[in-house]
């Protein structure tokens, strides 16, 4: 027995580093069939002695089990993402504010922006234990076992460490290629790019199917670790490479943003030379003290930006133009087109935005136009080529009524855009409906914009409240809804009852109140009943809470059929008061660590680092991930390494991890 397990120990080593040199490296140093010779005489061993199976065989990345769905996975620090620069001009902009921000120039790392998934990777002990997607940047999805699948991610790193590593998971440009060759043998609908192809794989159930792709990764950054100390992201890089994982080796340390503007201009021309699709560059400030100085806003950190190429342009012709009514009445007209392939997609429609660009550009039905997609991403009609008119193109001039409900359209002052202010709309109704089902709001999974409509249009509901009433008898009528889809709907809109607060306040869609005023209006408020009594000055009064804001909220909840609906979702069930945590900083006036930043480094033995930074930041502390002049005290447990040393330079508070527990007690 001794023998075999031997043996086995010795094909996992052999396997790793034969997987590592031919998927991370892309320098295989055996042929393919020595690889797998060596894999069947590991899956024999492992099938007569199944006890030797272990987490990290090379035999365990495709497994045999379809899953039933994905669990929800938190991130612990969020996963952000990332302000966009189009120009050289917007990254001059960030230079300067980055250099008066720190006031000194710092050093940037420069990489390639894969076009994939983002993804989440959590080493325990150098073990994988999970793999999830980026989601909404706080909420992703387990997807570990499809994860194991890619075999440029080792199961096992080379040090017994606990990190967190975050990258990019993509389809090469020859996987993507076979894979859209063998969907058009069977017949099947081709996928567009390799980013939608990759991130489907990573969502099958089957995790043979997601390792039919043939995805590969790149890590980018470093999410929560215990054991790790690193002082800039450089050194990251190869930290990760030293361990085992793949970094791209096309990674670039500048000292100033005219070496960064360098670097993107070699890539903006070699891109297409790559075995895989770049979307464009992003740059980092190399130092991580730096990266703390400098902080994030609410939505992306200060530190970083993301260089996007500049946009395929292609001609194509306007056949028609669509008017749309949005949850706000807002009417948008919508160019319909030829079909044209732009940045890897097929583009049938492009947003003309108002009455007032279709003017300007004197945009005709008929007319050949130049289109692109801003940002990669949304479809847009940069010009029309008069060049090509021929005469018989047709003028567009917009309607004086909703297309929908026939009500006047209006122009509100110092708007360009037509507002149809029938607030019976249906379109009106079924948008808003929908933008309360949305994944930021209520996160209601099943209830798309097809199936609102059609309950809408069979009358089952006329507003958000009428969803709680709903049952499976009511939707199995439905098109396309069989009876498992409704009772997965059913229990979905059931679940929703339980957010918090600050879901349903954005789901409701008041004018001017998005996600993050959403929440600070929670945190301050803790309740709908409270909310709704607050005056514009109290309103005011909260911080990031502007007139606008204030005289929005005044106005809607004065309504009375505004309050009729609250006391509707009352009666419904839903959780109208804030769930999340809520910190008093008025009683916490003795607490030594309110308003201060801490760092920990080091092994605590006798708390977890969560368990730690959960205790500090319960009394007004804020947890910090490197030293800079802004730290006001690290704690420092075993093993303590660059941190502590920084911070003995900087002349900071340091205690131990018993002075913490005392504090803690105290």
């Amino acid at each position: 027995m001794d023998n075999i397990e031997q043996r086995v120990k010795e094909l996992h080593k052999l396997l790793y580093d034969y997987g590592y040199a031919y998927y991370v490296l892309d320098d295989p140093i055996v042929p393919d069939a020595v690889y797998d010779q060596y894999l069947h005489e590991l899956i024999a061993l492992e099938e007569q002695n199944p006890n030797l199976i272990f987490p990290d065989s090379p035999t365990q990345r495709v497994g045999a089990v379809v899953s039933e769905g994905f669990k929800k996975v938190t991130h612990t620090t969020p996963m952000l993402s990332l302000s966009n620069a189009f120009n050289e001009e917007d990254l001059r902009d960030f230079d300067r504010r980055i250099v008066g921000l720190i006031d000194e120039t710092p050093a940037y790392v420069c990489e390639l922006k894969i076009d994939g998934l983002a993804i989440s990777l959590l080493y325990v002990d150098g073990i994988l234990v999970r793999g999830a997607t980026r989601g909404d940047g706080t909420t992703g999805e387990d997807i570990t076992t499809n994860i194991k699948t890619i075999r440029a991610i080792p199961l096992r790193l080379k040090d017994p460490v606990t990190i967190e590593a975050r990258g990019e998971a993509y389809m090469p440009k020859a996987s993507f290629q076979k894979l859209n060759e063998e969907r058009a043998e069977r017949g099947e609908e081709l996928f567009a790019n390799p980013r939608n192809a990759a991130a489907g794989g990573l969502r099958q159930l089957d995790p043979k199917m997601a390792a039919s792709r043939n995805l590969s990764m790149f890590v980018y950054g470093m999410g929560e670790t215990e054991d790790v100390n690193i002082d800039r992201h450089s050194e990251a890089l190869q930290y990760f490479k030293v361990q085992g994982l793949p970094t791209n080796k096309e990674t670039r340390k500048c000292a100033s943003i005219e070496e960064v503007l360098t670097f993107i201009e070699e890539w903006t021309t070699n891109r297409n030379e790559l075995p895989y699709e770049i979307d464009g560059i992003v740059i980092k400030v190399d130092d991580y003290a730096q990266q703390e100085e400098l902080g994030f806003t609410a939505k992306s950190p200060r530190f970083a930006i993301a260089y996007k190429f500049p946009a395929e342009e292609v001609v194509t012709t306007i056949i028609g133009i669509d008017l749309t009514i949005g949850r706000t009445g807002v009417v948008t007209p919508t160019a319909i087109l030829e079909p044209a392939q732009v940045a890897g997609s097929t583009v049938q429609r492009a947003s003309l935005h108002n009455e007032d660009l279709i003017r300007e550009k004197d945009i005709r039905i008929g007319d050949k136009v130049i289109i692109r997609k801003a940002g990669d991403i949304i479809p847009e009609v940069v010009a029309v080529i008069l060049a090509e008119r021929k005469g018989d193109e047709v003028p567009y001039e917009m309607p004086t009524n909703c297309p929908v409900c026939d009500s006047d359209l209006v122009r509100i002052e110092e708007e360009v855009a037509l507002r149809c202010v029938n607030p019976a709309c249906p379109a009106q109704i079924t948008e808003g409906i929908f933008h309360f089902a949305s994944r930021n709001a209520m996160n209601i999974e099943g209830l798309g914009e097809k199936v609102v409509e059609q309950l809408f249009r069979e009358q089952l509901i006329t507003d958000v409240s009428d969803l709680y009433k709903l049952t499976v008898d009511d939707l199995i009528n439905l098109e396309r809804m069989g009876l498992k889809s409704a009772t997965n709907l059913v229990a979905a809109i059931e679940a929703s009852k339980e957010n918090s607060m600050e879901r349903v306040l954005f789901g409701l869609g008041i004018r001017h109140i998005g996600e993050k005023a959403a929440k600070v209006l929670s945190e301050t408020f803790h309740s709908f009943d409270t909310l709704m009594l607050a005056t514009r000055e109290e309103l005011i009064a909260v911080f990031e809470i502007g007139d606008k804001m204030a005289d929005s909220l005044v106005t809607y909840f004065e309504q009375e059929e505004v309050q009729r609906l609250v006391d509707r979702l009352k009666e419904a069930g839903l959780t109208l008061r804030y769930t999340g945590k809520i910190i008093d900083f008025s009683t916490l006036e003795n607490s030594f660590f309110a308003g201060k930043t801490v760092v920990l480094t080091g092994k605590l033995t006798q708390l977890t680092r969560n368990e730690a930074k959960e205790k500090i930041e319960a009394l007004g502390g804020k947890i910090a991930g490197s030293v800079s002049k802004k730290t006001d005290l690290v704690i420092a447990g075993e093993e303590a390494g660059s941190k502590l040393e920084k911070a003995t330079s900087l002349g900071i508070e340091i205690w131990n991890e018993q002075k913490l527990l005392d504090q803690l007690t105290e």
